[in-house]
């Protein structure tokens, strides 16, 4: 019986691909030689384009984005244009999957062992009335980002509003307007009001800002987004997302509770298996 054609195109090219007589596969791509695997591991097996655009870059050519870069994406509304370093996202990739294997599902790690919620039944009548709706901590696999810029991640347990007729399913403009509110309030109290960024994607739909408050962007040190509903990892949970601007990491302790992302207890360049 021949063997399957993934593990024939493995075994029997490595030595031409350490030889340098054939382009490296992408699931050898920023994987040490001594660390390659003699065929594709599994999670990276029939993965999507995006995922394999990612992943089949080299880490030490991708250039993180700086905080205005951060701000005028999220501005701009090119939440898409977010990624991970691809060396993170060979490792989120591979985290997943362990994920999926040892609790059955990412939303049931994350609601059981991050957020710790028994159930998702919101006490408050409305959004961010009641603080038990709401929890902060990190976002465990962070985008490619400034290191100086700490990437939050806010769970509730009420929905947060979609706009129905919008192809990518983003925020009504009253649930924008909500998590302004609630984003000032919670992390502006720390910071100077000058320094908070709104994220106002369309000036229209967020009240109280002109275009003058977009002036001097570079300036502010917070800004928050929310995942369209095509682009969630997540889709039974709610989330958004916080970016803060060299933080100071006592008030981050704080309103994390200690917490600290999984990415963060890998040594650098660890790569998963």
């Amino acid at each position: 019986m021949a063997k399957p054609k993934t593990i024939e195109s493995a075994v029997d090219t490595i030595p031409q691909y350490r030889a340098g007589k054939r382009p490296l596969p992408y699931w050898l791509i920023n994987v040490p030689e001594p660390q390659w695997p003699s065929q594709c591991p599994a999670f990276l097996a029939d993965i999507s384009p995006r995922n394999l655009e990612i992943v089949n870059f080299p880490d030490a050519e991708f250039q993180r984005l700086t905080w205005p870069q951060v701000q005028r994406t999220i501005k701009a509304n090119r939440i898409d244009d977010f990624r991970r370093t691809p060396l993170d996202h060979r490792n989120y990739l591979c985290y997943m999957a362990r994920l999926k294997k040892e609790h059955g599902s990412v939303m049931d790690y994350v609601r059981n062992q991050r957020l710790k919620w028994t159930d998702l039944d919101a006490r408050g009548s409305s959004a961010f009335e009641n603080p038990d709706d709401v929890k902060i901590i990190y976002n465990d696999w962070p985008y490619g980002i400034d290191k100086s810029i700490v990437h939050l991640c806010v769970w509730t347990k009420f929905p947060l509003d979609v706009d129905e007729q919008d192809p990518n399913g983003d925020l009504t403009p009253e649930m924008r307007g909500r998590i302004d509110e609630y984003v000032a309030t919670t992390f502006g109290s720390r910071v100077p009001t000058e320094n908070v960024s709104y994220s106002s994607l369309h000036q229209s739909s967020v009240r109280g800002l002109g275009c003058e408050d977009w002036v001097g962007l570079t300036a502010r040190k917070i800004i928050w987004f929310k995942n369209w509903a095509k682009l969630k990892s997540i889709r039974s949970m709610e989330h958004f997302h916080v970016m803060m601007k060299d933080p100071d990491m006592g008030f981050i302790e704080e309103i994390t509770k200690g917490d600290s992302p999984a990415s963060a207890q890998l040594a650098e360049d660890t790569i998963l298996e």
